[in-house]
């Protein structure tokens, strides 16, 4: 019988936009893992990494179209990699937004 590993713990506030209880964490880790990253706390990072592992969240991360600039930076020094190997870095310098006075 395997062993299932014990579900993460994460504040409600992240996923403020679905039915908290109803996530299925393995289904929808992609979504999980970002929405982590993008808006939870220390904490929270913790818990993701205990659940899916640093190999998992370094490929999700990588590929997210989306990070706030701010959490890109974090998300670089968590996995350990540049930001330039960010698909969100590379689509925000594709994209460039307005200038901002």
């Amino acid at each position: 019988m395997a062993e299932q590993k014990a579900k993460p713990i994460f504040e409600r506030r992240i996923f403020w936009d679905v039915d908290f209880d109803k996530i299925d964490y393995d289904a929808k880790y992609r979504f999980v893992v970002e929405r982590v990253f993008e808006r939870g706390d220390v904490e929270d990072i913790r818990q993701c990494r205990r659940y899916y592992g640093d190999e998992l969240i370094t490929q999700v991360l990588l590929n997210a179209k989306f990070l706030p600039e701010h959490r890109l930076h974090l998300a670089a020094a968590v996995i350990d990699k540049p930001v330039e190997q960010f698909r969100c870095y590379t689509l925000r310098q594709l994209n460039p937004g307005l200038y901002p006075y």
